[in-house]
Order: C-alpha cells, then sequence, then structure tokens
C-alpha cells in the first residue's frame, strides 16, 4: 500500500542509458583512478538525496529531571473519587479507562467541583490555561468541570492517552485499595520493584517506569508550549507524586510523602526546583588526552 502511493506521487526514474561499445582506443590504457573517483562521487551525490543532519542542540523536547527551568506554570491535579475507589477496589487496567465505572462517584463530583473553584480563586486560568487530562474517565470529566467553572473553552482540553495512564498494579488488580500499601512498601526499598505480573494484561509498573511517563509528558508539554499556564490532571496520585519528586528532585523512593488526595490541586512552585548542576563531564576537563588522570 507504502509502495503505491509512493509510487503514484513520486515520479519514474529515468531509464538507464545504454550501454556503448568500448573505445578500442583505451583498450590498452588503463583507466585514471582520479577520473573513476571522481565519476562514483558524482553518481553517487545524484542517486542519494543529502540529508541534513540535525545536531543534538537543535532537537527540542530534550527534558531532565529534575529540570534546569521550567518555561510554563504548572497546576498539579488528582481526578475526584471513581467509581472503582467508592468502592474500595483498585482498577488500573487501560482496557477500562474509559467505562462509566472509571467515571466520578458523586463524592468525586463534589471533589472536584472544589478543585475548580480552587483554580478559579487562585487566578490559575485568568486569561487562558490549557487542561491536560488523562483520557481515564474521571480524569477528563474532572477537565471539564475545570473548564466550565473557569470559563475556558472545550478546545484548551487535551487529552492525554498514555502518559497519565493510572499506574498499572499487576497482580493487585481488583483487590481492596489498603492492599496498595504492599506495592508502597516496595517503593520505599527500590524505584525499579514491579508489582506481581497480571494474567489479564494489566500493567505492573514500577515507579521508575512512571518517572519515563511524566519525563515524556513533560518533554512534550515544554516544547510545545511556552509561558503558558498548564493544568494536569491524573487518575491517580502516583502520577503526580512521581512528577513532583522528579521535579523537586526528591528521591523517587520517596514519592508516597508527596501522596495527592482525590480533587486535590497543587501549584508547582518554581522555586522549588533546585538549582541545576552541571554534570561532571561538563566541568571536568582534560588537558592531556588520552591521559585524563
Amino acid at each position: 500500500m507504502l509502495r503505491s502511493i509512493t509510487a503514484s506521487i513520486l515520479p519514474s526514474p529515468p531509464p538507464p542509458p545504454p550501454l556503448l561499445p568500448p573505445n578500442p582506443a583505451n583498450l590498452n590504457h588503463p583507466p585514471n583512478p582520479t577520473t573513476t573517483n571522481r565519476r562514483l562521487l558524482l553518481l553517487s551525490t545524484v542517486s542519494i538525496p543529502l540529508i541534513h543532519p540535525i545536531s543534538a542542540a537543535s532537537a527540542g523536547g530534550l527534558f531532565q529531571m529534575p529540570p534546569a527551568r521550567l518555561t510554563n506554570r504548572y497546576y498539579l491535579v488528582r481526578a475526584g473519587e471513581s467509581e472503582f475507589e467508592r468502592l474500595g477496589m483498585i482498577n488500573t487496567n487501560p482496557v477500562a479507562k474509559t467505562s462509566v465505572d472509571s467515571g466520578l462517584s458523586e463524592e468525586g463530583k463534589e471533589q472536584t467541583l472544589a478543585a475548580a473553584v480552587s483554580l478559579r480563586r487562585a487566578g490559575a486560568c485568568d486569561g487562558s490555561c490549557w487542561i491536560w487530562p488523562s483520557i481515564t474517565q474521571r480524569a477528563y470529566q474532572t477537565a471539564e468541570i475545570i473548564a466550565a467553572v473557569n470559563g475556558i473553552d472545550r478546545s484548551h482540553i487535551v487529552p492525554e492517552y498514555s502518559f497519565l495512564d493510572a499506574r498499572g498494579l499487576g497482580a493487585f488488580e481488583g483487590q481492596s485499595l489498603d492492599s496498595v500499601s504492599e506495592v508502597y512498601a516496595s517503593d520505599s526499598i527500590s524505584p525499579n520493584i514491579k508489582p506481581p505480573p497480571m494474567y489479564d494484561g494489566t500493567p505492573n509498573e514500577s515507579v521508575s517506569d512512571v518517572f519515563v511517563r511524566v519525563t515524556q509528558l513533560m518533554s512534550v508539554i515544554e516544547t510545545q508550549y511556552s509561558g503558558d499556564t498548564i493544568v494536569i490532571i491524573s487518575p491517580d496520585s502516583d502520577n503526580l507524586t512521581i512528577l513532583q519528586a522528579g521535579l523537586i528532585g526528591l528521591d523517587l523512593r520517596r514519592h508516597r510523602e508527596l501522596s495527592f488526595r482525590p480533587g486535590e490541586v497543587r501549584y508547582v512552585d518554581a522555586s522549588s526546583i533546585p538549582k541545576y548542576k552541571q554534570p561532571a563531564s561538563a566541568v571536568y576537563k582534560c588537558t592531556n588526552p588520552p591521559s585524563c588522570r
């Protein structure tokens, strides 16, 4: 299919020139190497399109934690309580993230309304702002309520389809919310410990796995916007605690200390981001290469 499309767009290459019989006058003289090399160089430049590489310095989207600086203002919001949470049940399988049961409970709607009013009082969206919710039902419903209360057009709601999925808890799927304490006990030991896997395809993500996702999210937003206010809405607390831990340089094993309640709003204070320090490779200069002791 791709070949047929490209064939219809690009012109066909010209036919190769006919082969000519050898010149008898040249049979006793070997070809000039310089002339042959020039011909090969000319052919290579004709047949191969020129590609200009993009230097790393000019490539956008390079984001490190903690960041050297932030070009936007950020508010972190945990979605209100979901129906699954009302029932005290863990639900992190992305297959169900748009189901009605993943939507806001009645208590969750009240929590979300309070969050929206809190943002309005803080002047978060004075003038304008961009709202980035997870596509998970409760997070997107939270975004719609926040937009309505703050007078933000729906065109400023930007659904995020994967980077803000609730942290996959693997074999804990469907169990009581109280059992999540076992996951956090492992988190405090190492950010690389994953929950046990689940047979139904529910992801089992470590803190490090989530850290990669939220760093990618920040890379996209920081590249796409500048000088704007961004409201990030997550369906769970872990996305936000791990993101905030990364921003302020906190040991990821301690992310639980930054826990978000359902419907909680938190402003990212740029003053809490530690001063950027150059890596040793950028500071140390070798004066006698290759001996650099």
